[in-house]
């Protein structure tokens, strides 16, 4: 349950995620711990990845939120999270990536572009959820899916 509270902080922290309870870090930390990692440095918490297996398609893999610490930006960290979570000896293995993201958040944008490429895979948009879905304000989310992956070894993820 400690890594959901630091899932949660490094979200908060992040000054760009939505901040859900921490009540949902740590029951995501709980129900899906095969599909959510925590990445530390020092000892520290430094970054995490949330994800889950879609029900209907136990082959494909859900990310719902990355976050690396503002002081451990630009190390790959994300990259090698994602990595693992596909490396991890799931069963069946995940062979497609799905997420959502805004149309302006351009980090996350490039992150998911450069796994499509590490695995050998295509990457493809779609109209998902839009703003009118979201009773808050919300700007829509199109849908990401990335796939099917090369399972081979992924061409290396390089740290800036």
């Amino acid at each position: 349950m400690a890594d959901g509270a630091s899932m949660w902080r490094i979200a908060r922290d992040s000054g760009s995620l939505d901040l859900n309870s921490s009540y949902a870090y740590l029951l995501f930390c709980r129900d899906f711990s095969r599909t959510c990692r925590l990445a530390t440095v020092d000892g520290e918490p430094a970054g995490f990845v949330l994800g889950y297996r879609r029900p209907d398609r136990p082959d494909c893999l859900f990310v719902w939120q990355v976050a690396v610490d503002a002081n451990h930006r630009g190390a790959g960290i994300s990259s090698r999270l994602l990595d693992d979570l596909v490396t991890s000896e799931l069963e069946p293995p995940v062979r497609t990536v799905e997420t959502t993201i805004t149309d302006d958040n351009a980090a996350s944008q490039a992150l998911f572009a450069a796994f499509a490429r590490r695995w050998g895979a295509e990457l493809s948009t779609s109209t998902f959820i839009t703003a009118e879905h979201f009773p808050d304000g919300h700007d829509g989310e199109p849908l990401y899916e990335i796939g099917p992956l090369d399972l081979g070894a992924p061409r290396a993820a390089t740290a800036r």
